[in-house]
């Protein structure tokens, strides 16, 4: 009886964590459909702008790593298999400072706050609080973009050499392309995604 009970017990929960799962898939397919290639949501081009400006780099690299890396935001979790984390997908390695131990990709396994300014500014991490809370933090849309921006004018956007300052983001060549193929079409023109549900919040 209490092995029926406990077999049914991990069977809704696995059903309720599937169910959950599938539904953050759907949401996400509808947004990739809905928003066309050069659609940007219009509640981000002003938080990608106020950063680009901050470090002098083109807003719209910006919007094309966000579009590529987490759909917006509407990746769900905002956390990747290899451990990258937040709007722009992070290492928590990169965010705190490299000099700070953990793994070879970038990971911290020891339950550290990464969003401790201190620890950043000690170990010369790239987070930024952007937002005035006194953290920063990889989930906060502008901690997020300005520390985005901030990482790629250091490697080479600041300069024009956008291909460069990907490279460094992402150390793929694949990964350069995709965003590439964003940028430029939202260089030529973009369109504004005007419905709500595109947005993070």
């Amino acid at each position: 009886m209490k092995k029926r009970m406990f077999i049914g017990i991990i069977s809704f929960l696995l059903i309720i964590l599937l169910s959950a799962q599938f539904k953050s898939e759907i949401k996400r397919g509808a947004i990739e459909l809905l928003l066309s290639d050069q659609s940007i949501p219009r509640c981000y081009i002003s938080v990608y702008k106020e950063a680009a400006s901050e470090y002098e780099i083109p807003w719209e690299i910006l919007a094309a790593i966000h579009r590529v890396e987490t759909v917006f935001s509407n990746k769900d979790p905002m956390i990747s298999y290899l451990g990258a984390v937040g709007h722009y997908q992070f290492m928590p390695r990169t965010w705190v400072g490299w000099e700070y131990p953990g793994t070879e990709l970038g990971d911290i396994n020891d339950g550290l706050d990464i969003t401790d300014i201190d620890i950043i500014k000690k170990y010369g991490g790239y987070g930024v609080d952007a937002s005035g809370d006194g953290k920063a933090d990889p989930f906060d849309l502008l901690d997020a973009t300005f520390t985005a921006a901030k990482y790629l004018a250091d490697y080479g956007a600041a300069s024009h050499d956008i291909e460069k300052a990907l490279f460094a983001y992402n150390r793929s060549d694949e990964y350069v392309d995709s965003v590439l193929y964003y940028y430029d079409l939202y260089k030529q023109g973009f369109k504004e995604g005007k419905l709500d549900f595109y947005c993070y919040s």
